[in-house]
């Protein structure tokens, strides 16, 4: 589990720059697939067939792409100023380190603050890449950069940058492999792009495949450390059948389903209600004219920071709960 999940995760890939991640998980689904493709957006789509008659087209997705930061202007002592990709949030990244596609490693650094107990925004932010001007910078207005924090692991807890979403990628590839030869719904599993800056792959994908049943693999929130807002998720009491976050309320007779085949598989499991933030399941549902959506979601602490953090059972747990859902025929 742990080399597959650190290779994901330390791989580079923010919102619209994810080909390493694509061409790091195309060869592990590819034997387990009767199709693989990848649209003009950059998603990659992973078809299995069914050999039911009019099965079901099921599109499972997962979102390759993480927050990062895009170089926007050089200054003349050779300081990047940067703009954020997805959800950056200022209060994360003074001293952090990041990295850009060519390797180039930076600094983040301030501009002076006399007001100790404030954060400066994300423009009094610059990155250090030990440039001395604009002449000896190797980086370029419009290159993008990922936070750099190497995967841990310590006990159950796996610690590392972009959990969100390369944890629902791993549990995607997982599912595929462990599914029966014979399945009874058309599977589409969609690694997707963009999610971070507003499920825009995700949201090609469903209106050109048009699914009857959409399920999200993503992270949630936890409210189960010091002062966190009120949740009923935990870290360790398994993976989270969604009800309803910002942007979707999951479909009433999918999110029994899913209580079904958890019970049945005897998978701990628990319910989630997100007051913020949504997942790729908000496109699936309205794409074309609708389809039944919902999300499996992994626990996590310290969503969008450098080191997201999940627990190895509630990992495992989802992979199972994705194999019990779809290895039987889904009748809402």
């Amino acid at each position: 589990m742990n080399d597959l999940i650190r290779s994901l995760v330390e791989a580079f890939g923010p919102s619209g720059f994810e080909d390493a991640v694509r061409d790091l998980i195309r060869p592990l689904v590819e034997p387990h697939a009767d199709e693989v493709s990848v649209d003009a957006m950059g998603n990659l789509i992973v078809r299995k067939r069914s050999t039911g008659e009019k099965p079901l087209k099921v599109m499972i997705a997962a979102h390759m792409d993480e927050i990062g930061v895009m170089a926007t202007h050089i200054t003349q002592e050779g300081f990047l100023r940067f703009t954020n990709i997805g959800g950056v949030g200022p209060h994360t990244l003074l001293g952090g380190r990041v990295r850009f596609a060519d390797g180039t490693l930076g600094v983040i650094g301030a501009d002076r603050n006399d007001d100790r107990s404030s954060i400066h925004p994300l423009n009094k932010h610059f990155i250090d890449v030990g440039a001395t001007g604009r002449h000896d910078c190797p980086v370029r207005v419009g290159d993008a950069a990922h936070f750099e924090r190497p995967f841990a692991a310590q006990g159950n807890h796996l610690t590392a940058k972009s959990m969100d979403d390369r944890i629902g990628c791993y549990v995607a590839i997982e599912a595929l492999r462990r599914l029966p030869a014979d399945v009874p719904h058309d599977l589409y599993f969609v690694f997707s792009v963009q999610e971070e800056v507003g499920t825009r792959g995700a949201e090609a994908a469903a209106n050109r495949i048009l699914p009857d049943v959409g399920i999200a693999l993503d992270v949630t929130l936890t409210g189960d450390v010091p002062e966190a807002r009120p949740m009923s998720v935990r870290l360790g009491d398994g993976p989270a059948i969604k009800v309803r976050d910002s942007g979707m309320i999951a479909h009433a007779g999918l999110v029994r389903l899913m209580r079904r085949r958890a019970e049945e598989a005897g998978i701990t499991h628990q319910m989630e209600v997100l007051d913020g933030g949504s997942t790729d399941a908000r496109p699936m549902q309205v794409a074309g004219p609708g389809c039944a959506a919902g999300c499996i979601s992994i626990p996590c602490r310290y969503v969008h920071t450098p080191s997201e953090t999940v627990d190895a059972r509630d990992v495992e747990g989802a992979v199972q709960l994705l194999v019990a859902l779809l290895s039987e025929p889904i009748d809402l």
